[in-house]
């Protein structure tokens, strides 16, 4: 597609922005709303082709996909009554929105004005992209599956359509552990830093080391459990870190949290405002 909206233009949209510029190739016109409106004029001083709008019926209105980024909490404040043709495709990269609760706030034109209008025709697919599509390198889950939302991934890492909504939230909660890794990273610093390491060393060192694994997770010709085996030796050192910190008691910790996350993002704490009609 030739002309991309965003609205909400955090870290998220700001990754989509940077991926889509190729300078070996044509890209294509972006116009961004105003939510996030740093990042908005700064991406629009870089780049030529994108713009930023008025508002968000204006991002709407100018684009063929568009691409909804707000916070949860902050979608009815952002979206309803939003006017979006059923000829358009709608990205939905909120976490914990379904496609229903999207479409109950997003509108279609009608005539007479005085009539209550009905919510939008448009293709509605659900996405996972993350803040490594910058640098075109990272696999973004869709549902359902749609030819120009799934190409559009392609371009910025890859696309991985799934089967149906359950098997999308399984993934959306395997993406709340992102942060958790970065602070495993950031403890492991910390701890060498106070055995008297310098900070800048310690940190580099656990970049590198860090970067090693995720270039071997690149080779997917190992399963993780494999690779997690190749790494130890019997009494080693790698197998007496896993076995006492990363233990039953920790293994079921974590996965009882994705659990509650899971349960959350299936059946969120607040629900979409219904639909008001005369």
């Amino acid at each position: 597609m030739k002309r991309i909206g965003i609205i909400g233009v955090g870290e998220i949209g700001r990754a989509l922005v940077e991926g889509l510029r190729d300078p070996a190739g044509p890209t294509p016109e972006v116009f961004l709303s105003t939510r996030g409106a740093r990042n908005s004029a700064e991406l629009s001083e870089r780049y030529e082709s994108v713009h930023v709008c008025t508002d968000n019926q204006q991002v709407a209105d100018r684009s063929e996909l568009v691409i909804v980024a707000v916070r949860r909490q902050d979608r009815h404040e952002a979206l309803d009554g939003l006017r979006v043709d059923g000829s358009k495709v709608v990205v939905n990269v909120m976490a914990g929105v379904t496609n229903d609760d999207l479409r109950s706030m997003l509108t279609t034109d009608t005539t007479p004005a005085t009539r209550a209008a009905p919510a939008t025709e448009a293709t509605l697919v659900r996405a996972i992209p993350l803040p490594s599509v910058r640098e075109r390198s990272s696999v973004t889950v869709t549902y359902p599956s749609h030819p120009a939302v799934d190409t559009f991934f392609e371009q910025l890492g890859g696309a991985l359509p799934v089967a149906d909504e359950a098997a999308f939230n399984v993934f959306s909660a395997l993406t709340g552990t992102l942060a958790t890794h970065y602070a495993y990273l950031a403890t492991l610093t910390s701890w060498a830093t106070g055995h008297g390491i310098p900070a800048h060393d310690a940190e580099h060192y656990v970049r590198d080391l860090f970067q090693a694994v995720g270039r071997a997770l690149g080779a997917e010709t190992r399963s993780l459990q494999q690779l997690s085996a190749d790494h130890e030796t019997p009494r080693g050192n790698n197998e007496r870190i896993r076995t006492t910190w990363f233990d039953g008691t920790n293994t079921t910790t974590l996965s009882s949290a994705l659990d509650d996350l899971l349960s959350d993002l299936r059946h969120p704490p607040e629900h979409a405002h219904p639909r008001t009609t005369p």
